[in-house]
């Protein structure tokens, strides 16, 4: 085990409903180890800015069940800037702080990257992200919730799209992934789900549509990812051609806030610890991830590859939904 050291710990991107767990788990598995825990607050403009809070038991004490983040977050856009991330650098360094865990998405996967590359000190990556989106796991702190935030909405969708005979659009994040739609929709049962990987194809929704109409069906939901089409322009466009009435709903920043479920809580406490965990056995640059339900430390550079939608799942979602 290394020495008595100082981290720092920070959660950037757009939050997701588990990273206070993550928050807690590290800071306590960090003073098992005897180490001190700076908070930096508001991702990495906090650390451009020196916004630094020690972190003991008691500032971790009654967060397990919150969502968002207790040490906020924010968008960064001049962490692209060399002389920014040096001011960084030299905060860091003058603060005492020999390694950092970083609590974020895919953005923040490819900001951690850049660290390691210059800054040359151990860091520890938390993927936590609704969209589900880092390769270098199965699943990510905050899906799990996101998924049942918006299947939880679908479902009383779906219960007035009955009675109304209606067909509902119902759009859930993920401008440039469809998992969060896909798991979704597999869920809901949903009559056609439109993900960014797939090409938009009007005449293919009408036939469809139509299909399941001829069929009997009365009511349908139509689960679309945010980066697919814009279901405010889409659903004009199908009442063009269908008989009944049409209806969208934007579920929007719902998905991110509220509760942690078990699942996500249970996920951002293994891999808070594994993260610290592995720093103590002095690995430089790791992403914390899950595979086959355990919990792996991967390099860092090999979480950031490609992934690709579960094209089996996306078939079954239309077969069974026919």
């Amino acid at each position: 085990m290394t020495k008595t050291r100082r981290i720092g710990l920070l959660t950037t991107g757009g939050d997701a409903p588990g990273m206070n767990p993550a928050i807690r788990a590290v800071v306590r598995r960090a003073l098992a180890f005897g180490w001190e825990v700076v908070g930096i607050e508001r991702g990495f403009q906090g650390l451009y800015e020196k916004d630094f809070r020690e972190m003991g038991h008691g500032s971790v004490s009654g967060i397990i069940n919150l969502g968002g983040t207790v040490l906020k977050t924010i968008r960064c856009p001049g962490f692209r800037k060399a002389d920014f991330r040096r001011a960084c650098y030299r905060n860091l360094e003058q603060r005492g702080i020999g390694s950092l865990v970083v609590i974020g998405g895919d953005g923040s996967l490819a900001a951690s990257q850049t660290l390691v590359a210059e800054w040359k000190h151990p860091l520890a990556f938390i993927p936590a992200s609704i969209d589900n989106d880092i390769s270098g796991t199965t699943e990510t702190i905050g899906f799990d919730t996101a998924v049942n935030t918006a299947l939880e909405a679908i479902d009383r969708i779906r219960d007035t799209a009955t009675s109304h005979e209606r067909i509902f659009l119902v759009e859930v994040m993920g401008r440039e992934k469809g998992f969060l739609a896909l798991e979704v929709g597999l869920a809901a049962g949903a009559e056609a789900i439109l993900v960014p990987e797939v090409p938009f194809d009007l005449e293919a929704i009408r036939e469809l549509l139509l299909a399941d109409r001829a069929k009997g069906k009365r009511s349908m939901i139509m689960v679309v990812a945010e980066g697919a089409v814009e279901v405010a322009q889409l659903a004009p466009r199908i009442a063009e051609f269908y008989p009944g009435e049409v209806r969208y709903s934007v579920l929007g920043y719902i998905q991110r806030g509220g509760a942690p479920s078990a699942r996500s809580r249970c996920l951002a406490l293994r891999f808070g610890a594994r993260a610290v965990e592995a720093l103590a056995e002095g690995r430089q640059a790791v992403c914390v991830g899950l595979e086959k339900e355990k919990v792996v430390v991967v390099d860092l550079k090999k979480a950031r590859k490609r992934l690709k939608l579960d094209r089996a799942a996306y078939r079954l979602a239309h077969v069974l939904s026919a």
